[in-house]
């Protein structure tokens, strides 16, 4: 199969879809931590609640072998303010890398996976707690820090803005990411 599409035309769409900035990465430059999902497991009200969320997700140490085997990936940048855009264009907009997933899978990219931003929200309530299956595993994605990403360090790595907010006011900076090949 040929690749006819660049990885820069997806970022462009993205862009024009609502992304802030939509850039070519190199994994290497995707920082893992342990620490990261300790944040999630001492200090998020979701861990464990939701298949998408740790315990349920691969390791730091898992997330860095794996990332090593890409060269490429598509890092995505949203910024977010609240009254500005509602919660639900989030939503849409991570739907749309889910989306851009499968479109780069079909179109040759078969290796294509992405990570998202924050706690799954397609359930009210997670089958995990029922002890079931998920309902909808071709959605369900986990958060990039659900990996063990220091999304902190890799966005500035790209020179892109994140810092914790203070008031619901505040613009939020979102990042979702794309392996690629």
């Amino acid at each position: 199969m040929t690749i006819t599409k660049s990885l820069e035309e997806y970022c462009q769409r993205s862009v024009a879809a609502g992304a802030t900035h939509a850039l070519v990465t190199d994994p290497s430059r995707i920082v893992t931590s342990s620490w990261v999902r300790w944040k999630c497991q001492f200090g998020c009200p979701y861990y464990g609640k939701f298949y998408p969320c740790p315990p349920y997700t691969p390791t730091p140490e898992q997330t860095r072998q794996t990332l090593d085997t890409y060269t490429r990936a598509i890092l995505f940048h949203l910024q977010w303010t609240k009254g500005v855009q509602s919660g639900r264009e989030i939503n849409n907009y991570m739907d749309n890398v889910v989306a851009m997933e499968r479109e780069l899978f079909l179109d040759g990219f078969y290796r294509a996976y992405c990570m998202l931003a924050g706690y799954c929200s397609l359930c009210k309530e997670c089958a995990v707690l029922r002890n079931q299956p998920c309902i909808f595993p071709e959605k369900a994605r986990s958060s990039m820090e659900a990996h063990g990403i220091d999304v902190y360090q890799t966005a500035h790595n790209h020179d892109l803005p994140l810092y914790p907010v203070r008031t619901v006011e505040e613009t939020r900076n979102i990042y979702c990411l794309l392996l690629v090949d």
